[in-house]
């Protein structure tokens, strides 16, 4: 075999070269995430949750208008989009109509209805209420409001009560992402714990936690959480409701990763390496953590992703009918427990805003985990 001087190869060749070494040394997780980006339906859902999560962690420098905030010349208002040009003419600055009270002719109700004749100008980093932005850093900037402090911008409109809904869908994008991702991490930690000790230990334990398993698995979830709300002590603060929907979520959510993890576990605890390390006198947390699950880790993860709209879903569908969160607390379902009614529908569509998050949201999630499996999977082509 002849090696290869520097010199004999022509740049192509080199390049092509060092791609393949750095194919061939590249980590399983490189090679993953090398994969995984070729999946670009799987790159936009990606993007799309980190822009939602993104404004949800800085709902309070990007909403203009805090949670509780009303505005009582703005009762059920409609959507204030910014424009540039009207029937007066155009301006080179985005701006919105004022707003004056007109009466309905048909039911005689005061309602607000855009004034062409007056112009408000938009404006970036305007100055509004004081908030602290990730709990610590105080500022009374917003990334956008109105020139005019006393006018208010209601990009999509406002409830009943005049509250702004693209602040308070933003403070709610916060609160349902949270909970999934606590939610999450805590049946993925009891899954694993549970699962690989009935996956590794097997005989009467692996008996014994299966029919536990299926205990749970067959409550209904409903009565359940109805007793479950029941009990949550009326004085309760908002976070203390928060913490206890997280944890009783992650609580019965387990169940199913618990027994795939164990499947997989009862499938390879007689391989050679398994073994090897029994013989070796390594304990059964090692083996189990240190050799069985890496086996299978990319397969845990799919199923720990498509796990995330499944409790977001519960946790709006629990909100949705009373049971999950209480105002002053918003969350997606809780702002669509105000748009039950059909007169909603008719006067105020703008309310159901939210229910395009929910549904962006899983939808990324399912688009994720799609990618995440074609990723892991060497023998797949990744679109």
């Amino acid at each position: 075999m002849t090696d290869i001087t520097p010199g004999a190869l022509s740049p192509e060749e080199e390049r092509e070269r060092q791609q393949r070494l750095k194919y061939y040394s590249a980590s399983q997780w490189t090679l993953i995430w090398w994969r995984f980006r070729r999946h670009r339906a799987a790159m936009i859902a990606a993007m799309v949750l980190g822009l939602m999560a993104l404004l949800g962690i800085f709902a309070e420098f990007v909403a203009p208008y805090g949670v509780t905030t009303r505005d009582a010349n703005y009762l059920a208002g409609a959507p204030q989009m910014p424009k540039f040009c009207d029937e007066n003419g155009c301006s080179l600055r985005p701006f919105v109509h004022g707003v004056k009270t007109e009466r309905d002719p048909v039911t005689l109700r005061a309602k607000q209805v855009p004034d062409p004749d007056t112009r408000v100008h938009v404006t970036f980093l305007a100055r509004g209420e004081p908030v602290k932005v990730l709990g610590f850093i105080p500022t009374d900037r917003h990334l956008f409001g109105l020139e005019d402090p006393n006018a208010r911008l209601h990009i999509w409109g406002t409830d009943e009560l005049g509250r702004d809904v693209f602040s308070r869908t933003l403070y709610a994008t916060r609160v349902s992402l949270s909970i999934g991702v606590i939610g999450v991490m805590i049946s993925f930690a009891m899954a694993l714990a549970i699962g690989g000790v009935a996956g590794y230990a097997g005989g009467l334990l692996d008996n014994v936690i299966q029919r536990v398993t299926e205990v749970i698995r067959v409550v209904p979830i409903i009565p359940l959480y109805m007793g479950l709300a029941a009990a949550m002590p009326k004085e309760w603060s908002t976070v203390q409701v928060y913490f206890a929907m997280t944890i009783i979520l992650g609580l019965f959510g387990w169940p199913t990763l618990a027994r795939r993890i164990r499947s997989q576990l009862l499938s390879i605890r007689g391989e050679d390496y398994v073994i090897a390390a029994r013989l070796a006198g390594a304990r059964p947390r090692r083996i189990i953590a240190q050799h069985m699950l890496p086996s299978f880790t990319s397969f845990i993860i799919v199923d720990l992703v498509i796990s995330f709209p499944y409790m977001i879903l519960s946790e709006t569908a629990l909100s949705f009918v009373g049971l999950g969160l209480r105002p002053p607390t918003v969350s997606w379902g809780v702002l669509l427990q105000q748009a039950q009614s059909v007169r909603v529908i008719e006067q105020t569509p703008w309310l159901f805003i939210p229910a395009a998050f929910v549904v962006v949201a899983v939808l990324a999630f399912t688009v994720i985990g799609d990618g995440l499996r074609d990723a892991a999977d060497p023998y797949s082509e990744t679109r």
